[in-house]
């Protein structure tokens, strides 16, 4: 055989050899894709930048709207602190929602993690409220929050989270923190980092709902966006505001006989009071 009919042979095996690969690479590569550009929210955590709402819905006396066409963003400021307020020191609840019926889709949140060297899912299904706090001459408002995380079926201790919410306008509401620490290594502590780009409020029932995004950091580190509602205990109308102190019955009572009661008499005249006492109240 020549050398030219081998170099010939050579280079058709190179070639078949190219092909096969790049035969076998495409499938790979599309899944790659698809997962890369996943955008939904409905349930599944992303990789992407988190998603800044172009409204927000406000809901009070049962009805909802968008709160640039009627509501100031001084008037949303109010609401969401008598919100919070009103549910200083509660724990809330926090599930993964959809976007459009701002209703729970699971009965927690979860993220990808890599765990030292051991891929696990991060896990936040509450959240305690354990101080609030309005900062003067700005719309925001001071949070001290706690939140209950878990990862592998374990519940590693963490710091309380400071987080600040403010209101920008009507249509730019966040809430983000400065980092907690958890102790999910025997190494050292992860940060965790937290943004919340809120898009609706419900003054009636107590929602919070919008679009999160969480980091971590450290010997564990992962992440991943989504939408989330945050379900407060109470609404943001107390039920028994008290607004002023009971009065003092001041001086003493007098106290009148039952023969000479008056109102003894008009039970006996009208027939709307038979068989009916009125007996005097001794002090």
């Amino acid at each position: 055989m020549s050398n030219t009919k081998r170099h010939i042979i050579a280079s058709s095996l190179m070639i078949s050899l190219l092909a096969g690969c790049n035969i076998y690479m495409k499938p790979s590569a599309k899944l790659t894709d698809v997962f890369n550009s996943t955008i939904s929210y409905d349930g599944q955590a992303t990789n992407l930048p988190v998603h800044i709402p172009d409204a927000f819905i406000v809901c009070r006396d049962k009805q909802c709207a968008p709160a640039n066409l009627s509501m100031s963003s001084e008037y949303i400021y109010n609401s969401l602190v008598a919100l919070l307020q009103n549910n200083n020191h509660q724990t809330a609840l926090i599930c993964e929602g959809s976007d459009s019926t701002h209703s729970c889709i699971e009965t927690y949140i979860s993220m990808p993690t890599t765990v030292g060297v051991t891929p696990a899912y991060t896990y936040i299904d509450s959240v305690k409220i354990s101080d609030v706090s309005i900062n003067k001459g700005k719309k925001s408002i001071n949070l001290l929050l706690n939140y209950n995380v878990s990862y592998n079926g374990q519940t590693p201790e963490c710091t309380p989270s400071q987080t600040l919410t403010y209101v920008k306008n009507a249509d730019n509401i966040i809430m983000q923190d400065g980092g907690y620490n958890c102790k999910m290594t025997t190494i050292s502590s992860t940060n965790i980092k937290t943004l919340f780009a809120i898009d609706y409020i419900d003054l009636d029932y107590g929602f919070i709902g919008g679009y999160y995004s969480i980091g971590l950091s450290g010997p564990a580190y992962g992440g991943g966006n989504g939408y989330m509602l945050i379900r407060l205990p109470k609404d943001a109308h107390p039920l028994s505001p008290a607004l002023q102190a009971p009065k003092k019955q001041t001086g003493k009572i007098e106290v009148i006989p039952e023969s000479n009661s008056t109102a003894n008499i008009n039970a006996q005249d009208d027939p709307i009071f038979e068989n009916v006492q009125v007996f005097p109240i001794k002090k």
